[in-house]
């Protein structure tokens, strides 16, 4: 095993520590019936994903939409949702810096793969973690985005490491697990954010390994160098 990849969210850092300010809230503080609001929030979820729109770009077009010409208005909403992202790396688990840590040391490369808005991207560049590892990719900066098994792909020759030699780390969404397996990874099911009776959509997958501590990251993949 000569590498470990990533996913960012609910795996190196989580929203449900921070105060949640997603598309319900986006919704009341602009007046608008939370339906009305997803019908182009949610449509744009792929291109916001992709890069080829922003948060500003997407609820300027809903507040048009619904005849809503506030700009002090257009401000707060985009505030708020910045400063909910931003307060998520506030809350990063103990033991995730030490994880990353003590594989780094014991020569073992490091990744990442997350799908990101553009609100969250230059948060991620931003962040406490983003030294600890030797590749990177951003879906809104590559154009791709999870499952698709091309920025897995990528990843891996990046790091010059075959799929065959790297463990997959996430919290299982955007069925990123099943990818990385198919193209040979190891995946482990990163649990130690999950909250049950929580809102997270976060759940145990069958078929998968589950690791509940992040220190067990760096066991199992000194158990298998």
């Amino acid at each position: 095993m000569k590498a470990v990849i990533f996913d960012m969210f609910e795996t190196l850092i989580t929203h449900y520590e921070s105060p949640l300010y997603f598309g319900e809230h986006m919704a009341a503080d602009l007046g608008l019936p939370e339906q009305k609001f997803r019908e182009i929030w949610d449509a744009a979820d792929d291109d916001r994903t992709l890069g080829k729109t922003t948060l500003e770009e997407v609820v300027r077009s809903i507040m048009d939409a619904n005849g809503l010409h506030d700009d002090e208005l257009f401000a707060k909403v985009v505030e708020k949702r910045k400063a909910a992202k931003e307060d998520c790396f506030r809350h990063v688990n103990k033991d995730i810096v030490p994880m990353l840590e003590a594989i780094r040391s014991r020569g073992i490369k490091t990744g990442l793969i997350t799908n990101c808005f553009s609100e969250e991207a230059p948060l991620i560049k931003d962040s406490e973690l983003f030294k600890y590892f030797d590749v990177a990719l951003l879906s809104f900066e590559q154009g791709l985005q999870k499952p698709d098994r091309r920025i897995f792909e990528k990843c891996v020759k990046e790091l010059g490491v075959d799929p065959r030699e790297c463990i997959y780390v996430g919290d299982g969404g955007s069925h990123e697990l099943e990818a990385a397996s198919e193209i040979g990874m190891k995946p482990l099911q990163a649990l130690w954010y999950l909250k049950k009776g929580s809102r997270q959509k976060l759940a145990e997958k069958e078929g998968f390994e589950h690791i509940y501590n992040p220190m067990d990251v760096v066991k199992i993949a000194e158990e298998a160098k």
